[in-house]
């Protein structure tokens, strides 16, 4: 690879479906994909030396946790296209694995002969290491493919863990899982199958950390309940928060309270409306706009200032008016953009964005109406009669689980044709920006029951297993196959992945994943997840309804 050149194929909207060499199609520079690499091989080594010190009963620090969950946050899909606040992560693994080697060296601890650890960490290599230690390293086709297989979800889980982890919940199986798995790709040599089998481990930890993440959102905010929320707007000025995080829409909900400046919620933000403890505040007026991707002409409309959590950021234009009204925090960055810190309390300041909407016009009403959501396995649990008594009568002939992500892609309107094709008696179980294809669509319901049930945000997705689960005993099933479910999936980025391979570790079989398959799987590799798992691609609304017998 030719030293400006990057290479990365870890979303689905990756070049000619092969990988991005030259620009990231999500906007990011080769530079920042670069540094990104260098950071993931800092915190490789990081992970060896901490996996070493646990092997030898060692305690490791919480600070080294935390650096190594926000590290693989950061670089997921348009979370963070800064340059210095990546390199800035970088100086700090490499402060860090220096403590840790010298931890190792002085109780005699042999450390292993790998590049993580030897490389001296001297600045004036950092453009030439990051060249050579990114994807391209593992010169094994399949093993690259598994190996990234295994990264990626390992950046989902480090997302969920983050927001659980902010509510003061954690769990010290899943930082050791992640730090010994690095430590793993770093330092083993290991055949297919025991790769493939650590694929499926990686799954069950993402079970475990979304079970964690929902009961973090749960106990801090009661169970998500049925809600209408508003998609027009008031006549104040505003503030738009975007991204996953509960805890930041919390501060700026008690911050903005009394102030004349109200919330608006944006893509994966939207959940938030569904939780009892934020319906107090009646200046939570509704979400404005739609997915992530259309966030280019919505933030001009806005006309306020807006708050990015956490990823989706899509680079502004040129002549973008709001790039100077972005605040970004957490995981995320963008350069010119101020960014939020949170104080030794976990808790963020708002005070300059409040500020600035002040002297903000309101937003610009771009539609009106009422869109309904929260769905979460305890809502849809308390209608299990309802459920059930629906799918004994024939009235609900099947669900579609339609989960994941959303793209720009001409090729997922199949999405929205794919929903509005369904027979009238099937119900639409989603989770993440997906249902932005066709949560306002005129579905209807069934006896009372929506027709598209959504349980929140792509981590919710916990939710649909659970409510798989739970109709697997009230039918009296031995496999959570034989239920009235088809899987038809959309994915983009790295938490869609670990949500695949959770459903995986649950034993579902015969998911519909598109709109393309990623391109990180190598032949070899989707081979084997199509014979034992039955993952397949999808094709036309027809051809695929058809296959998953949903035709009328």
């Amino acid at each position: 690879m030719e030293e400006n050149q990057m290479f990365c194929f870890q979303c689905q909207e990756t070049a000619k479906g092969t990988g991005c060499v030259l620009k990231g199609f999500c906007g990011k520079n080769s530079s920042t994909s670069k540094y990104m690499d260098l950071l993931l091989f800092v915190t490789r080594g990081v992970s060896v030396a901490t996996d070493l010190l646990r092997n030898n009963n060692k305690v490791v620090d919480k600070g080294v946790n935390n650096f190594v969950i926000d590290a693989l946050f950061s670089t997921i899909t348009n979370a963070n296209f800064d340059d210095e606040s990546i390199l800035k992560r970088v100086r700090n693994g490499i402060v860090l694995r220096s403590q840790l080697i010298t931890q190792l060296k002085n109780r005699n601890i042999n450390v292993p002969d790998v590049y993580e650890i030897s490389w001296s960490g001297d600045e004036a290599t950092f453009d030439k290491t990051a060249s050579i230690v990114g994807v391209l390293r593992e010169k094994d086709e399949d093993l690259r493919s598994l190996k990234e297989l295994i990264v990626y979800g390992l950046k989902g889980i480090a997302a969920y863990m983050e927001h659980a982890m902010r509510l003061g919940f954690d769990d010290d199986s899943l930082h050791v899982f992640i730090q010994k798995t690095l430590a793993t790709i770093a330092t083993k040599e290991m055949a297919v199958a025991d790769w493939v089998s650590l694929v499926l481990e990686t799954g069950n930890m993402g079970v475990k950390a979304m079970e964690m993440l929902d009961r973090a959102n749960t106990t801090s905010y009661g169970n998500p309940e049925i809600t209408k929320v508003n998609i027009g707007v008031s006549n104040k000025p505003g503030i738009l928060i975007s991204g996953h995080d509960l805890h930041d829409i919390e501060d700026l909900l008690k911050q903005t309270e009394g102030t004349g400046v109200d919330v608006y919620t944006h893509g994966e933000m939207l959940p938030a409306h569904y939780y009892p403890a934020f319906k107090k505040y009646s200046h939570f007026i509704g979400n404005y706009g739609n997915s992530w991707w259309k966030q280019r002409e919505e933030f001009e409309s806005f006309n306020g200032p807006i708050v990015f959590t956490t990823n989706c950021i899509v680079p502004p234009s040129a002549n973008a008016s709001y790039k100077e009204r972005m605040f970004t925090s957490n995981a995320t960055g963008f350069p010119g953009c101020k960014h939020i810190y949170a104080n030794e309390d976990g808790h963020k300041d708002y005070s300059e964005v409040i500020a600035m909407a002040k002297n903000c016009k309101a937003p610009d009403e771009i539609e009106t109406g009422e869109i309904v959501g929260g769905f979460a396995h305890n809502q849809v649990l308390a209608l299990a009669d309802k459920v059930v008594d629906g799918v004994k009568s024939g009235a609900i002939r099947k669900f579609v689980v339609m989960a994941g992500c959303d793209g720009r892609m001409k090729n997922r309107n199949y999405y929205t044709d794919f929903a509005d094709a369904l027979p009238k008696d099937t119900i639409i179980l989603t989770a993440g920006c997906a249902k932005y294809r066709y949560n306002k669509l005129a579905l209807g319901d069934i006896g009372g029951i929506p027709r598209v049930l959504d349980a929140g945000q792509c981590n919710d997705s916990y939710s649909l297993a659970v409510i798989a689960l739970k109709l697997k005993e009230v039918f009296g099933l031995d496999d959570v196959n034989k239920l009235p479910i088809v899987y038809n999936i959309a994915w983009y980025e790295q938490k869609a992945v670990i949500v695949l391979l959770a459903l995986l570790a649950l034993g579902v079989k015969n998911i519909h994943l598109g709109p393309t398959l990623p391109a990180f799987l190598s032949p070899n590799v989707t081979k084997v997840l199509v014979e034992n798992f039955g993952i397949g691609g999808i094709s036309d609304v027809e051809s695929d309804l058809e296959s998953m017998g949903l035709n009328s």
